[in-house]
């Protein structure tokens, strides 16, 4: 299934990926650097976050009607630019404003690029050809995180913001040798777009995203210093450790999106569950090297098998509107990750350690499985889905 304009595709999001999550393995270096505090740094990820969920209605307007590769091009350029930007930046906000430009770019390639994705294959793979895309997401987290954090460490952090803007180059090529020309934007009117999306089959997948990134993001936007002062590794430890959540992020995506196929909401549901038990977990064994490493690998597993899922539950809920929602449901995952760095922040600063951060990801956690068990019976979601056979909702599972 893995075709070249899907190739092309992962090695995009193998660059957005790699910008978004890297700053988290160089918080120290940063915050050093332009001499802010740790919890002050991560709001570097708060930001980009924050420029996702912005930028994802305004960039889906504003590229609804272009045809998709032309599209992706544009948001790749942008993408570039922003990264030129924060590998030039001088101070701290200028770096903070320059993670929010490149920002800009990722919710509507993400999700321009998964209905072209899904739309490549046949009907019965469309979650898998959603999770091979964002393989490249995963991939960042294996390959580019790990290696952009070493490099940052050896040859200071702007070094890793001129290598993603190397691989974004590369994606860009990819994308104009490989995509098919002839795929145009959307027909449909922005406004009846939109009420398709205040429909609550539509919100429901988003929201349980938006939750879903909370918890994660809650715990790994600290990953880093929650290693060297919990577990005790050193920088080039923290590195390795950084590489086994890459390769659990990357075996739960294309797990997650094989399960989909199957039963979307029952894979939601087990994810959910897992998550809970994990983080308990690692707050139990987080000064425990060996058990930590175990842990690190299933909670990547289980976190990003719920991505291509829920992608899926809301591109086929919002039948009248997939490019959009796709695009939206990129802004409700950042922002939940925006919330989820924003919160395990001020837990921080409030004096909570790093030992017991893991508890808040379990709480969220806990929460966004209540919601999606709650939702398999809510009479007015059932009523609509009646309506509209099509939707992938709990009550069609």
């Amino acid at each position: 299934m893995l075709s070249l304009p899907i190739l092309a595709l992962a090695i995009a999001s193998f660059g957005i990926g790699t910008t978004e999550f890297v700053i988290m393995g160089l918080l120290p270096n940063v915050a050093h650097d332009l001499n802010v505090t740790v919890p002050m740094a991560g709001y570097l990820v708060s930001g980009y976050a924050l420029g996702v969920v912005v930028g994802a209605p305004l960039v889906a307007m504003a590229t609804s009607r272009m045809p998709r590769k032309t599209a992706l091009l544009s948001l790749m350029a942008i993408f570039i630019i922003g990264n030129i930007g924060c590998a030039l930046a001088p101070n701290y906000n200028f770096l903070l404003a320059a993670r929010v430009v490149t920002a800009f770019a990722h919710g509507a390639f993400f999700g321009i690029g998964a209905v072209v994705a899904r739309d490549l294959v046949a009907r019965e793979q469309r979650a898998q050809a959603v999770a091979l895309m964002f393989t490249g997401l995963k991939l960042a987290n294996v390959l580019g995180v790990p290696l952009g954090t070493a490099l940052g460490q050896a040859a200071g952090w702007r070094m890793a913001f001129w290598a993603v803007v190397l691989i974004g180059a590369g994606a860009m090529a990819a994308i104009w040798a490989f995509i098919p020309s002839g795929i145009p934007g959307s027909r449909n009117r922005l406004a009846q777009e939109f009420r398709t999306m205040g429909r609550w089959p539509v919100l429901l997948p988003m929201l349980v995203s938006t939750i879903a990134a909370i918890s994660l993001f809650s715990v790994f936007t600290y990953i880093t210093p929650y290693l060297e002062q919990v577990t005790g590794l050193s920088p080039r430890s923290v590195t390795a450790a950084l590489l086994t959540i890459g390769l659990g992020l990357t075996a739960g995506n294309l797990i997650g999106g094989r399960l989909a196929d199957r039963s979307l909401i029952k894979t939601v549901i087990g994810s959910f569950t897992g998550l809970v038990f994990i983080l308990a977990l690692m707050w139990l064994v987080g000064a425990n090297e060996p058990a930590m490493i175990a842990v690190l690998a299933v909670w990547g597993a289980l976190a990003f098998a719920l991505v291509s899922p829920l992608q899926t539950w809301v591109v086929e809920s919002a039948t009248g509107a997939p490019n959009l929602a796709s695009t939206l449901n990129q802004g409700a995952f950042n922002l939940g990750n925006a919330l989820g760095a924003g919160l395990g922040g001020a837990a921080l600063t409030a004096g909570m350690s790093y030992a017991r951060l893991p508890l808040v990801g379990a709480g969220i956690a806990a929460l966004g499985l209540a919601l999606v068990v709650a939702s398999r019976t809510r009479p007015a979601q059932l009523a609509e889905a009646q309506a509209s056979p099509c939707l992938a909702c709990p009550s069609c599972d």
